[in-house]
């Protein structure tokens, strides 16, 4: 029996209100098929069976548009039991003749794709055999992630299925992730002039978002594309659109340049050759929907047969179970159904009515001045795409971007723009701090650095004072020089030890002072020497000490002088303790005092190396240097040289006190010009060392100014107060005799007198005022038979 024939519904029971006549037209692309039964469209695998029909035809009361809904009864009318359906023109993705609820009756439409009739509480009673635009969405979500974008524009017709389409593709792409959308812009029903070119502007504002997702209608996408064309935007928008551009030419016509690389959508369908059309006898040929207006009448026979089986076992035509029909168990059939479809895919329902969702993905290509849909994949639950078959304008076959931030470099992180995830700033890690992971720089260890795309710490590098650095060029040769000149000096005073001029220097205080000033030079060697446990307590002790045995020797001699001259002037009597066994052993007391502060040292804080690395930190990582040095601060140093500073500075005063004393008499000036030079020696190492405590080479300018200044006071004190000696032992031993012997009285007095004839003596050449009266004062003083104590006029 044919399946389309309106009769067959009366026949078998069926009330129905007459068809209206179906009106063929090229603007309404879904007119209602004839298809007799063959066996392609009935097989017997999908033949309703014993209630074989089904009914189509306008539901209108006036004579229907083409495309207008079909029923095999109209709901207007009493006795309805279920409604095939598609969409009018205006909305094309919602029924046209949507029953309520309270009608209770099964809705099957075969075009209605509107994500929001996928509502149960409002259209529980609605189905549909085509996928619901909230698949679509999806498949071009997915098409969007596997294409690397993250950042599109979104460009929809005011209405239900471009607002809906726009709303389902910006809720999928938030519960993914990873996609962001720039700008969402609504073409209203009726644009004014300008409006597309207003559009385009707006996407400009941008322009990193290079892709753009399309739910429009076909007028609106070629208005679109035109207004690209005239901004001169030609291959700088990658378009997507939805089913409704799908494989279509008329929005594309005229416009293939800017539509090229185009990527577009289209639920899977399949030509039904030969009954694609109005009527045997017309010549117009239908879209691609025929299938799915087939499939939901089968959809509707089967539930219907099924129902039949089940409640009118054994029985031809309705039984009483089925008159009238219940419209909450036909739909329960309905939601079972699962057949092949024409199309040989399974026609099933989910638990909203939907149909599962099936995809072929195109993409508008110019090749050879020709252009055409190319099928680059498909999507059906999963994304199937073959990015080898896409060609893209300018760029061939290498993917464009549309991002809204480029990927930051190594060694940047990154700081998520508000609302935005997509977007970004890069910003470096700076300092000492390395990339942990895309949003977190954190600081390297104290003793590491980052490497040099700061995508991890690498340890900071060691350094001291190498024997070979220019640094340690002078302070080596002044000790090596200083310290062969003591040996030469000392091997000197050996050899000539019982001579005049080596018995009046003092012998004792001599050699202890030539052993302090060898130990300055030596000082030299273990500040250069590489820090460890022996070096840095050997630093502690001589640093300090060769210092101290110089400056006491010099403080006794000093001393020495100032009380003899002193006590002379008021008595004729010897001051105590001037013997050289007295001289020793205050010089002694004196460095024991420096010893018994270094021992204490030693015992609050044992001596050790350590590496700084705060002391090199520079503000630039890969110039920070670990410098490796012994445990002794500035403040530790200040204190280590503080006594010496202290002897140096009594010694200084003491020698001024002597400074009235003839030069030949004792060595009381040269003392004094001694300890003068080095005060001045000490005044600058003062600025140089403690000013440079904040340079990146601190470790080489500190430790070349404290040597070159230690060695620079030995040299001094061996220059001014031993040079003179052994340059008359070597070359004029004529003078290295013994002097005449006076009392002390006579010393003094002619100390005395000395200085009140200081102006007649620079008259006479070679103090000849000075001996005349040394020689005048000594004979009255032998006369008197008195016993004196008697030096030489070297010896005091």
């Amino acid at each position: 029996m044919p399946a389309w024939e309106p009769g067959v519904a009366a026949s078998c029971g069926w009330r129905a209100p007459p068809c209206s006549p179906l009106h063929a037209s090229a603007s309404h692309p879904t007119p209602v098929p004839h298809l007799p039964p063959t066996k392609e469209t009935s097989p017997a695998a999908s033949r309703p069976g014993p209630l074989d029909f089904a009914g189509v035809c306008g539901c209108a009361q006036e004579a229907p548009l083409p495309g207008e809904q079909v029923s095999l009864a109209a709901h207007e009318s009493e006795g309805a039991a279920a409604q095939l359906g598609n969409s009018p023109e205006i909305d094309p993705r919602r029924p046209r003749c949507l029953l309520p609820e309270s009608a209770q009756i099964p809705q099957i439409s075969y075009a209605s794709t509107a994500p929001d009739l996928s509502d149960n509480s409002r259209y529980d009673f609605f189905s549909r055999v085509v996928p619901s635009d909230t698949y679509q969405a999806q498949a071009m979500v997915d098409i969007v992630r596997a294409l690397k974008w993250n950042y599109v524009s979104t460009v929809a017709s005011e209405g239900s299925y471009g607002e809906s389409g726009v709303e389902a593709f910006i809720q999928k792409s938030r519960e993914d992730g990873g996609v962001c959308i720039a700008q969402s812009v609504k073409i209203p029903r009726e644009p004014k002039a300008g409006e597309f070119d207003k559009i385009i502007r707006r996407l400009l504002e941008t322009s990193n978002a290079r892709a753009v997702i399309i739910f429009a209608n076909e007028d609106d996408i070629r208005r679109v594309l035109e207004a690209a064309r005239r901004a001169n935007q030609t291959g700088h928008f990658f378009w997507m659109g939805s089913d409704s551009w799908g494989s279509k030419i008329a929005p594309v016509l005229h416009l293939e340049e800017v539509a090229e690389g185009a990527v577009t959508i289209l639920p899977k369908r399949m030509s039904v050759r030969d009954r694609e059309r109005i009527g045997q006898d017309s010549a117009y040929e239908q879209e691609g929907k025929v299938q799915f207006v087939i499939d939901a009448v089968y959809a509707m026979g089967h539930a219907l047969h099924a129902m039949h089986r089940d409640l009118c076992p054994g029985r031809v035509g309705l039984c009483p179970r089925m008159d009238p029909v219940d419209g909450t168990q036909l739909l329960k059939y309905i939601r079972n159904v699962n057949f092949s479809g024409i199309a040989g895919n399974p026609v099933t329902f989910n638990e909203n009515g939907d149909a599962p969702g099936r995809y072929d993905i195109y993409q508008y290509q110019l090749r050879n001045d020709s252009a055409e849909y190319k099928v680059i994949g498909s999507w059906t639950d999963h994304l199937h795409l073959r990015i080898e078959r896409m060609h893209w304008p300018g760029s061939g076959r290498q993917l464009p971007r549309s991002i809204c931030s480029l990927p930051c470099q190594p060694g940047e992180r990154k700081k998520t723009v508000k609302g935005m995830p997509c977007c970004w700033h890069c910003e470096p890690c700076t300092g000492y701090q390395y990339q942990v992971d895309r949003y977190t720089c954190k600081t390297c260890p104290y003793d590491m650095r980052p490497t040099e795309n700061r995508t991890g710490c690498r340890p900071i590098p060691i350094i001291k004072l190498e024997w070979d650095s220019p640094w340690a060029v002078l302070p080596l040769f002044l000790a090596v020089v200083g310290i062969a000149a003591t040996l030469f000096v000392v091997i000197t005073f050996v050899r000539y030890n019982d001579t005049p001029i080596v018995k009046a220097s003092g012998r004792e205080l001599s050699y202890v002072l030539l052993a302090g000033i060898f130990l300055c030079y030596a000082t030299t060697f273990l500040m250069i020497a590489e820090p460890d446990l022996g070096t840095c307590s050997l630093r502690r002790i001589f640093l300090g000490l060769g210092m101290s045995i110089s400056y006491a020797a010099l403080l006794t001699k000093t001393n020495r002088i100032y009380r003899i001259f002193e006590q002379g002037k008021r008595s004729v009597s010897a001051p105590r303790f001037i013997s050289p066994a007295s001289q020793l052993a205050i010089t002694f007391s004196l460095i024991s005092l420096q010893l018994l502060g270094i021992c204490v040292w030693f015992v609050v804080d044992p001596s050790h190396s350590v590496v700084d690395f705060q002391d090199q930190r520079t503000l630039d990582p890969r110039f920070a240097r670990g410098v490796l040095k012994c445990d002794i601060s500035d403040l530790s140093l200040i204190c280590l040289l503080g006594y010496s500073m202290l002897l140096m500075v009594t010694c200084t005063v003491y020698a001024i006190k002597t400074r009235g004393v003839p030069e030949t008499f004792n060595e009381a000036k040269p003392i004094g010009f001694t300890m003068y030079t080095t005060c001045i020696v000490w005044l600058a190492f003062i600025p140089i060392f403690f000013g440079t405590s904040q340079s990146a080479d601190k470790l080489y300018i500190q430790t070349t100014t404290l040597t070159v200044s230690v060695s620079l006071s030995a040299s001094v004190s061996l220059g001014m107060l031993y040079m003179p000696k052994v340059y008359i032992i070597l070359f004029h031993p004529e003078q290295n005799v013994p002097k005449r012997k006076r009392s002390l009285k006579a010393v003094v007095t002619a100390a005395t007198m000395s200085n009140k004839f200081t102006q007649k003596g620079n008259f006479r050449p070679n103090g000849e005022a000075k001996s005349e009266l040394c020689e005048n004062l000594e004979a009255p003083a032998l006369a008197t038979k008195q016993t004196y104590v008697t030096y030489t006029n070297h010896a005091i």
